[in-house]
């Protein structure tokens, strides 16, 4: 069993933002037991997805802190305000990592259970921060583990094999994000991660209560559910998570319109930036395909190449046939009324010109 305590705060992302400002929370006694804001036993899952949009829950405290590999904080933001409908729960081909996951939990549990001797049961209610000025923080725990002193919550845990890297080397940060984010919120003291890789390994971690990542925690929290109280949306990042909310937020823009940010010195940096790092991937593709020339003519006819830290394939692949659709079209109009497909347009993010 493996234990962390992280001691520091260095790897939570700290932003600047002029839009919103922090307001200081009020020194106050307060009960450190959590508070039972909805019974979720035959809570309906519509009705559960609105209660936590009242606040942010464990599953969101990495995003909120613009940590979460998978879903940044304009995507959540987005979310929370209503604009958007969490795609997690959504099944791709038979891909759904949420589905499996909660299918697989109480296996997962059982495993636990069998492996440390402690007992664990349902905690079948959202839970409240128990200080007024942090009501913003619920969270709604797999099990609380009975009987032991040492640990109190259990975060049960699934990686397949995309996620299975996060855990190379430990329990990765948002999902220590996560856990802090529990211990806030109940007040306790440490708590066990089980986690199955791959469907064939089981790994559990102890998360020890941290008061100084708790406490910039909830800072990053306090900023976003600001965001989400003035409906001002948070600086997106570079994940495909802000790609994808920015798509949805801004879909249609209004014909042959034009805003005039010359005199915006922000935007005139972001902009300097831009063509900075346009022309530094240029000559970084240019070197990149110097270099691959050079070792193409030194594999030459042969398909494989090995060197001392890895190796080279360089096959052809098989003969394809293909449809030619203008010459089918020219020979059969009328199949493109018959067969024709609207293709939705899209935005493209072009520079015009730079001086």
């Amino acid at each position: 069993m493996n234990t962390i305590a992280l001691n520091h705060i260095a790897q939570l992302r700290q932003t600047k933002r002029a839009t919103v400002k922090v307001k200081a929370p009020i020194a106050t006694t307060q009960s450190t037991t959590a508070k039972r804001l909805v019974n979720t036993k035959n809570l309906s899952h519509e009705k559960w997805l609105e209660v936590r949009k009242q606040g942010i829950g464990s599953s969101d405290a990495a995003a909120a802190c613009g940590i979460h590999p998978y879903l940044s904080m304009l995507e959540l933001w987005m979310i929370k305000t209503g604009r958007l409908h969490s795609h997690l729960e959504d099944d791709i081909d038979g891909y759904s990592p949420l589905y499996w996951g909660n299918t697989l939990e109480p296996m997962v549990a059982k495993y636990y259970q069998q492996h440390t001797g402690n007992k664990v049961r349902r905690v079948n209610a959202i839970l409240q921060h128990p200080d007024s000025d942090n009501h913003f923080m619920l969270a709604n725990l797999d099990y609380a583990i009975t009987g032991s002193d040492e640990v109190q919550i259990l975060e049960c845990k699934t990686a397949g094999e995309h996620g299975a890297k996060l855990w190379k080397h430990g329990v990765p940060l948002y999902v220590t994000c996560q856990v802090q984010h529990q211990l806030a919120v109940t007040g306790k003291t440490s708590a066990h991660i089980c986690v199955l890789i791959c469907g064939h390994e089981a790994k559990i971690f102890k998360v020890e209560r941290d008061e100084k990542l708790i406490a910039s925690i909830i800072e990053h929290e306090r900023l976003f559910w600001q965001y989400v109280e003035t409906d001002t949306p948070p600086t997106p990042d570079h994940s495909e998570s802000a790609a994808r909310a920015l798509k949805l937020l801004y879909p249609t823009p209004e014909p042959s319109s034009k805003v005039d940010l010359r005199e915006d010195e922000g935007a005139n940096k972001l902009f300097e930036q831009l063509l900075s790092y346009r022309d530094y991937m240029q000559e970084l593709e240019q070197r990149h395909d110097q270099v691959k020339h050079q070792l193409q003519s030194l594999i030459q006819d042969n398909e494989i190449a090995v060197f001392e830290k890895g190796a080279i394939s360089w096959k052809r692949s098989k003969d394809s046939i293909s449809l030619d659709s203008k010459a089918l079209t020219k020979a059969h109009p009328e199949m493109l009324d018959q067969f024709n497909k609207i293709r939705p347009g899209s935005r493209r993010f072009v520079i015009l010109n730079d001086n």
